[in-house]
């Protein structure tokens, strides 16, 4: 049991809080049962878990304590005090990972027949990407590739808004010259969501394999996406606002391209 938050295993998984420590370390940390198991599910290495038994009250923490064993990842029992330090916000379910940040690249990434693939550049607001990728997932999206400088796949808030999803996911970074030339090696039809696009979304087919883009609401889409062969659709905007947020405008785009697809 470690008692004292002066422990060096317990120092060094807090600075992981850092992004720039979570770089240089090549780690991550995993706050929640859900998004642990979750990371489990998906293959993530676990390199140690920081266990307080006086907070695993809830059958979901206790089942996935009594999978650890399994992952081959250092258990460590902490006091309610330890566990403070290294756990985020006011959460309290007594069970967080230290893992190892995965290497993705559009190299290994494989698709299916007819994938539907989504694509988000220069997405900085953590909780906004994690939401993304909660709707992504529920919609039965192939794949998301985030592209643009500020992303951080591994915050805890990316981790936390999408409940876990960004493990079981297929998720990659890419610059965005680089995410447009993979998808027209692989022939998907590109799509650009645009406040200022000619085109309706529900005016185009998603049927084949193809590509679904979003910007951050601030800049927009890049200089990069205006390339030939690109279509821009607009979702359309009746109120006084110009644009959705980008999670909401991603729902929206997803779960048509979903219903195009016959469910």
């Amino acid at each position: 049991m470690i008692t004292s938050a002066q422990n060096q295993r317990v120092k060094d998984a807090a600075r992981l809080r850092d992004r720039r420590q979570r770089e240089k370390q090549r780690r991550f940390l995993i706050d929640g049962a859900r998004e642990l198991g979750r990371a489990i599910d998906g293959g993530c290495e676990l390199i140690e878990v920081f266990v307080c038994p006086s907070l695993c009250q809830n059958n979901g923490t206790l089942n996935v304590v009594a999978r650890l064993e399994s992952t081959g990842a250092a258990i460590q029992s902490v006091t309610s005090e330890v566990f403070a330090k290294l756990a985020f916000g006011e959460r309290s379910e007594g069970v967080l990972g230290v893992a190892r940040t995965p290497r993705n690249s559009l190299a290994d990434l494989r698709l299916g027949e007819w994938p539907l693939v989504a694509v988000v550049e220069s997405i900085e607001k953590p909780g906004n990407l994690g939401a993304v990728l909660r709707s992504a997932d529920a919609a039965g999206v192939s794949a998301v590739i985030a592209t643009g400088g500020g992303t951080d796949l591994f915050n805890p808030n990316v981790i936390r808004a999408s409940l876990g999803t960004v493990f079981t996911l297929p998720v990659r970074t890419a610059s965005s010259d680089d995410a447009l030339n993979w998808l027209r090696e692989h022939r998907l039809d590109v799509f650009t969501a645009r406040v200022d696009a000619p085109r309706l979304y529900t005016d185009v087919a998603y049927t084949g394999p193809t590509a679904i883009v979003l910007g951050s609401e601030v800049a927009g889409l890049s200089s990069v996406w205006n390339a030939s062969g690109v279509t821009a659709i607009k979702l359309p905007m009746r109120g006084a606002a110009d644009s959705l947020n980008i999670a909401a405008a991603a729902a929206v785009l997803f779960y048509e391209a979903l219903r195009q697809r016959n469910l």
